[in-house]
């Protein structure tokens, strides 16, 4: 069971929500509800809420200040934004937080669906994770040749290379991963590259890089926000990035991919 909260100070708002959750994830989650930014607060840090259906626009505290506050002590936790007011700056602001998601109303229930199970399977990439992170750290030098041992390894190894291709969009380091498994980010990076043969930033950026490359093949999309939508904030040092791993500008790859695509038409 996942531990749902839903936040809106709409109490009409909050019982839709709360009915296409409970009609589309039915024996799936544990529902919540809270009609204001600090109620949000006090009742996801008692519940150990695992998603918030935060609305941004709330008196008081409002979704953005309640959300700062939530994963500051909980920071596993996954947040979608909820609200009425398609402003981009509101959409800038809930992806630095690290939200899983921005939606808007009035809410399409296919898309709330969407976005909530894929913050779900975040979730519980997240618990394996967890799970298997003890044998990681229980292993000692003298024994790290055992073929158990090694399973168990290359296993967790594995889903934290999972863990970065699906959540490569968001504010990831070594250091939160590592968190996440209560080990040094040292010892994580030694065993990324010992079971997957490539550094885990590397890795990283490779991933990013492959996801900007079939962003760039629309030519209306901005490559500032094609910087934000594969995890980099700063939209020079992703173009730096790319040329590393690609050898052309974001710029010239656009241009590139559009002359092959013409090259290509019937």
């Amino acid at each position: 069971m996942y531990k749902i909260l839903i936040a809106d100070d709409e109490e009409m708002e909050r019982e839709v929500l709360a009915d296409l959750v409970s009609r589309r994830f039915e024996h799936e989650v544990e529902i919540h509800t809270a009609d204001n930014g600090r109620r949000a607060v006090d009742t996801a840090l008692l519940l150990g809420a695992e998603l918030i259906l935060m609305d941004i626009e709330m008196p008081g505290v409002n979704g953005l200040d309640a959300a700062r506050t939530i994963l500051a002590r909980l920071p596993g936790c996954k947040i979608i934004f909820v609200t009425a007011y398609g402003l981009f700056q509101y959409a800038y602001e809930a992806m630095r937080l690290g939200a899983c998601g921005y939606i808007l109303k009035p809410v399409v229930p296919d898309e709330a669906e969407a976005a909530i199970r894929r913050a779900l399977s975040q979730i519980e990439v997240e618990r394996r994770l967890t799970d298997l992170a003890p044998a990681a750290v229980e292993q000692t030098p003298e024994d790290e040749d055992s073929d158990v041992q090694n399973t168990q390894m290359g296993q967790l190894m594995a889903q934290v290379k999972k863990y970065l291709r699906e959540n490569y969009m968001y504010e990831l380091s070594l250091d939160s991963v590592a968190d996440i498994l209560s080990i040094s980010p040292a010892y994580l990076s030694t065993q990324f590259k010992k079971y997957q043969h490539i550094g885990f930033l590397d890795y990283l950026t490779e991933v990013r890089i492959q996801a900007a490359c079939e962003l760039l093949t629309d030519p209306l999309r901005p490559t500032a926000e094609v910087a934000g939508m594969v995890g980099y904030e700063d939209a020079s040092y992703f173009a730096r990035a790319f040329k590393k791993k690609t050898g052309l500008t974001p710029t010239q790859y656009r241009r590139e991919a559009a002359r092959r695509h013409k090259e290509q038409a019937p």
